[in-house]
């Protein structure tokens, strides 16, 4: 239990204790039913393993996948070859190896044979796909749903093509389908709040400040692929051992849309939007299936509607998505909505103040070299946009970078930081050469940035912001373990109370100072800021000046600043560096860059400059 409190959140394992109480007592309800009520309820435990795989993958990242079905159909296909008679493999299914035919395993041993092929396949068909982004990545999930049919239907020989497979054990009883409900439940419930599961919901908010974190966002959603395949293939074994008798054909794009429904009118970003989702549709569907032949409203009869229950669940996610576009449940989990109905605030993560064993100071990087740019250029075509900038900045030094608007400035710090390849020249850190290196290499040698317009993971806490930085640089540590040094982060902010507040309903000046807390949980050498003073008043420019100020004297991080305020930049940096076309016009010290006259008439025009 400490492992599992060390590296996975109580507050997860609580939400899916409550989630699975009242499957368990519809499980124990259903056990002595009528055989119709008991296929139902195998049914609704079938969707909901699957939706739930889909919502792991689908739901923590934000790509949606139209292939996950396809692990369901390949689970099925082992799992009932596996557990088959050796007499009947013999004749339906006479290409099989000889010793698949001479062999029968029992339901538990096929699964985990099964869900060993499954992880097998899912680890090789990420690869490609978690390469890719948007719909492009979706469209790779198609691809992938329809190659596994082809293949099914092809090789009759081995999996009986686009005939039934029958004979198929019924190993899965109502309690065997509870269970594996409830482990999926809870494993997709641990992941979700796991460190894995946060790198990729942060992907899925915005994948630059993910990347300025140090996370591998492709990493990230390829372990999310791979769990999410899994319990899909567990939805395949339910299926199989339930049903006794499927075909591709009903494994195919009618499965593939219902499970896309359940997904998306219970609530993409939620494990309780899947259980509330797949219970919704599973009940709309049996009245439509019901309905479908002809019924009576008021003494009317309407006729048999082909095709009523694809018409209603098309309905369902039209009327959903225009009344709640996040789905029944959102992104909010069971303990949210308890929270609500108690009449207080359900917090994200633990909110209390670490004690003096727990609580972790934020570790000091002190730097141990200069960074050095050297020619540095930036080609966009046939504009320069960068032009042979040579830089030094030291350790604990502040380096003021302005300029007129399209000197190049943003486009500097993203080479820096390495969301921009430069076109030329050489970029290094203490003696190793760090251009060329993706954006989160960057950050991970130590290089940490705010943004011009501020890029947060909107939907997450603060707390987790912070968090999700400070996991990626503390590899080791557990989750209470994080959880304290980046309250201890929100608390020298100045930000502390807003932990469980989403961090887009933060005010301006309050999502500033978590951008910069956020930057500072990668624990950098070197801190590059892009306006951090815009949009604030006068009193939000000065309390922002004293945090700076103190940040550089307490933990030795060098700042490079670009900002329009010369009031801030002249009262914070050492030194000054222009830019104007790309070019460095001159470094200096603030007073010998704001009287030189090149700097002025960069500024004013040669006119103006004259004037002054």
């Amino acid at each position: 239990m400490q492992v599992i409190s060390r590296y996975f959140s109580r507050r997860a394992l609580l939400s899916a204790v409550v989630l699975a109480v009242p499957l368990l007592v519809l499980a124990a309800a259903t056990g002595g039913a009528a055989p119709a009520t008991k296929l139902v309820f195998m049914n609704f435990c079938f969707y909901l393993i699957a939706v739930l795989g889909l919502n792991a993958y689908s739901g923590n990242t934000g790509i949606l996948s139209f292939g996950h079905v396809g692990f369901v159909a390949l689970a099925a296909q082992i799992s009932a070859t596996l557990t088959m008679p050796p007499a009947l493999k013999a004749s339906s299914l006479p290409l099989l190896p000889e010793f698949l035919h001479n062999s029968q395993m029992g339901l538990f041993g096929a699964s985990a044979v099964t869900l060993v092929c499954i992880a097998l396949i899912a680890a090789v068909v990420a690869i490609p796909i978690c390469r890719l982004n948007g719909a492009t990545a979706t469209i790779a999930t198609l691809g992938f749903l329809i190659v596994v049919n082809s293949v099914i239907i092809g090789a009759q020989g081995i999996t009986r093509g686009s005939q039934a497979m029958f004979g198929i054990p019924a190993l899965v009883t109502v309690p065997i389908a509870a269970g594996f409900v409830v482990v999926a439940l809870v494993l997709c419930r641990l992941h979700k709040d796991s460190i894995p599961g946060l790198f990729a919901r942060c992907g899925r908010e915005n994948e630059a400040a993910a990347f300025a974190c140090g996370i591998d966002v492709r990493i990230a959603r390829y372990w999310a692929f791979v769990f999410s395949a899994i319990v899909c293939g567990a939805a395949g074994i339910v299926l199989a051992h339930s049903v006794t008798v499927f075909s591709a054909r009903s494994l195919f794009l009618e499965m593939m849309f219902a499970q896309i429904v359940m997904l998306v009118v219970g609530g993409i970003g939620s494990v309780t939007g899947a259980l509330v989702g797949t219970a919704t549709i599973t009940l709309l569907t049996e009245i439509l299936r019901r309905l479908e032949n002809g019924f009576h409203v008021f003494g009317l009869a309407v006729p048999q509607i082909f095709g009523l229950t694809t018409i209603g669940l098309s309905l369902a996610i039209l009327v959903v998505l225009y009344w709640r576009r996040e789905g029944l449940a959102g992104t909010r989990e069971i303990e949210d909505f308890l929270g609500r109905i108690s009449g207080r605030k359900a917090p994200a993560a633990p909110m209390r103040t670490p004690s003096p064993t727990e609580a972790v100071a934020v570790p000091v990087r002190r730097a141990t070299g200069a960074l050095t740019l050297v020619d540095v250029s930036k080609a966009y075509g046939g504009l320069l946009a960068v032009d042979k900038v040579s830089l030094t900045v030291n350790p604990g030094e502040v380096l003021g970078l302005i300029g007129p608007n399209g000197s190049g400035k943003t486009t500097l710090l993203g080479c820096i930081a390495g969301t921009h390849p430069v076109s030329s020249g050489t970029i290094r850190l203490g003696g190793e050469t760090i251009s060329g290196l993706p954006a989160f290499a960057v950050a991970r040698h130590g290089i940490a940035r705010t943004f011009q317009t501020i890029r947060l993971f909107s939907r997450l806490t603060v707390l987790q912001n912070v968090k999700a930085a400070m996991a990626q640089h503390r590899r080791s540590a557990g989750q209470r373990e994080l959880d304290g040094a980046s309250m201890d982060l929100l608390r020298e902010m100045g930000i502390e109370t807003l932990a469980g507040r989403a961090a887009g309903t933060l005010a301006y000046g309050q999502q500033r100072r978590l951008e910069v807390a956020r930057a500072l949980a990668s624990e950098p050498t070197f801190l590059l800021l892009d306006e951090p003073a815009a949009g604030m008043n006068e009193a939000e420019t000065a309390d922002l000046l004293a945090t700076l100020r103190r940040l550089v004297t307490e933990r030795g991080i060098g700042l490079i600043i670009v900002d329009h305020d010369m009031h801030l930049i002249v009262n914070l940096c050492e030194r000054i560096a222009v830019l104007n076309k790309g070019e460095l016009l001159k470094v200096g010290k603030p007073l010998d860059v704001t009287r030189d006259a090149a700097v002025r008439e960069a500024y004013l025009g040669r006119r103006s400059a004259a004037n002054v």
